[in-house]
């Protein structure tokens, strides 16, 4: 593990970086890394299905269906979710509101997507929107950007009659929300940590996870009662609103239950949800770290957002710790995995200043990387 003295220069270093990097050619930072204002105000829409160009598509287009193995993005710069073809690129969208984050996906094919204004719900199958669920919380006017308000994180439960969603409330504590799935109803409401921008669920759906970021925390909900528990994550420390050293996304390990959180490339928390401890094992990227996922096998891949546009990678951490990193090019989020885990769709929607409105798709056994077009500023990804 480096010395403090030489991770604190290392650090001043990467600050000089990052504003020249912003002066000379927009690079991205980190999604959410500091506390600041909001976007742009924008208003939502009507759910209805858009062709490949954005425009307004026939009606019969919404009863094609969706081929097995296709991405689906959360289209964070508009108001739609974008179907894509992984070798052929965008092949269709559907309005869902303003600035949708986060995706879960349901057994019987529907998805359900956290925007600003409320939970949307798409028919995968035949691309076709099927409603939003308002928040019960409010989270003040609809706007765009890192700060909005609204719907972040979001996860179902096993049996999918349960879904999860972080909520975001702008100067103030998040929420975790509960959805009858069966009504589409909100039936409960969970102070969580501040701007929840990840939510997992335990395998056995027993316990419910919204990761704080701007608290440095993961709150523990017991699904039953409804029963809170707040996990400090901070291998950093608590460094207050405008420090970048703070958890964003995890992944819930199979094996045995503990949350896997990235940080910088550098530390991997690991959480023992029972009991609250945190374990820490080093990484290797050296890069500010944001979306995770886990492949069948067990393998962690872990996507380093970018600090400057060279710095981009997707790192590849095998169940014994050893790693290795692909190199993208420019700023990233997220990250899913196909069924056969060869493959990696890493979203460039990032939610600062140098978004791709793209994906980059990574072979793993490789580590070649191709670009493809994806909607507008694409965060949140499933495979369908």
């Amino acid at each position: 593990m480096r010395g403090r003295r030489a991770y604190r220069t290392r650090r001043a270093h990467r600050a000089g970086t990052r504003r020249l990097a912003l002066l000379l050619a927009g690079a991205a930072v980190a999604a959410g890394c500091a506390a600041g204002g909001s976007g742009v105000g924008g208003g939502g829409s009507g759910l209805g299905v858009r062709d490949r160009t954005g425009a307004p598509a026939a009606e019969a287009s919404a009863a094609v269906p969706t081929a097995h193995g296709t991405l689906l993005v959360a289209d964070f710069g508009g108001s739609t979710v974008t179907f894509v073809d992984p070798a052929r690129g965008p092949v269709g969208s559907v309005e869902v509101g303003t600035a949708p984050y986060g995706l879960a996906l349901g057994a019987d094919g529907r998805a359900w997507v956290a925007t600003a204004e409320g939970v949307a719900v798409v028919d995968t199958a035949t691309r076709t929107g099927l409603g939003r669920i308002p928040y019960r919380t409010g989270t003040g006017p609809v706007t765009t950007g890192e700060y909005r308000g609204g719907g972040m994180g979001i996860a179902l439960a096993p049996d999918g009659r349960r879904l999860y969603v972080g909520v975001n409330v702008p100067g103030g504590a998040g929420v975790l929300e509960v959805v009858d799935t069966a009504t589409r109803t909100v039936t409960a409401a969970v102070p969580v940590g501040r701007r929840p921008f990840d939510v997992d669920v335990a395998a056995d759906g027993r316990e419910v996870y919204a990761t704080g970021h701007d608290s440095y925390d993961v709150t523990a909900v017991r699904a039953d009662t409804l029963a809170a528990r707040r996990l400090v994550v901070a291998p950093y420390g608590e460094r207050g609103p405008g420090s970048w050293l703070k958890p964003h996304y995890a992944v819930v390990r199979p094996s045995d239950g503990r949350l896997l959180l990235p940080f910088e490339g550098e530390k991997l928390a690991v959480l023992d949800p029972a009991t609250g401890r945190v374990a820490v094992e080093p990484m290797t990227a050296d890069v500010h770290q944001h979306g995770a996922a886990l492949a069948p096998d067990g393998t962690l891949l872990v996507v380093g957002a970018a600090e400057g546009a060279d710095a981009a990678s997707l790192t590849v951490r095998s169940p014994g710790g050893a790693e290795r990193t692909v190199p993208l090019e420019g700023a990233h989020e997220d990250v899913a995995v196909s069924g056969d885990g060869r493959t990696a769709y890493v979203t460039g929607g990032f939610t600062r200043e140098g978004h791709l409105d793209g994906i980059t798709v990574v072979d793993l056994p490789s580590g070649t990387t191709r670009r493809l077009p994806a909607g507008e500023r694409p965060l949140g990804i499933v495979v369908l």
